[in-house]
């Protein structure tokens, strides 16, 4: 498959100082792909649309409880 052409994401957890980075694509097909951001021609995990939104949902309810307790994730 040519990724070249599709419209990768940087997550916006990932930082400006470089480190973890991943980044995100719709193929157009119904399935998202991520690819870490250091190794671009490297492995992609492929995930279906429904499930890659639940996920995202989850982390987002997950971040948000240390904040209502006054914790701090780093």
């Amino acid at each position: 498959m040519t990724t070249s052409r599709l419209g990768w994401v940087k997550s916006s957890y990932s930082g400006s100082q470089g480190g973890n980075c991943v980044e995100a694509a719709a193929d157009g097909h119904g399935a998202i792909l991520v690819r870490d951001t250091q190794d671009r021609p490297g492995a992609m995990l492929t995930f279906q649309a429904s499930p890659w939104r639940q996920f995202a949902q989850s982390l987002k309810a997950v971040k948000a409880l240390p904040l209502l307790a006054g914790l701090h994730i780093s």
